[in-house]
């Protein structure tokens, strides 16, 4: 595996943990309610426009998985997409490259 393959699965498994660690732990003090959870990403208005940053990427990000997808025939990149919204794009955008740098057959 190539040096930027490795970095790109790196900054995957960097990007599914750390968020992960910090929504635990809202859960774990808050309850787990993803609508409480929307809620507190909207509390003012400088975590609304990250809230819409992220949202606006991920939907880019999605975009251009679906076209990148018709066109290369990798269907296993697909995953990066449900990855982009369980998880985030910290997660779905490196997970998608790592997929992509894979050698072609």
């Amino acid at each position: 595996m190539s040096p930027l393959r490795m970095l790109f699965l790196a900054l995957a498994i960097w990007g599914a943990i750390h968020p992960m660690f910090h929504f635990i732990s809202w859960f774990a003090a808050n309850g787990v309610s993803l609508s409480a959870m929307v809620d507190a990403w909207k509390v003012n208005a400088a975590t609304t426009g990250l809230y819409w940053d992220l949202v606006i990427a991920a939907i880019a990000l999605t975009v251009f998985i679906v076209a990148e997808v018709s066109v290369r025939k990798n269907w296993i990149a697909l995953v990066a997409i449900p990855a982009t919204f369980c998880i985030g794009v910290s997660c779905g955008l490196p997970l998608y490259l790592f997929l992509r740098s894979r050698p072609v057959d």
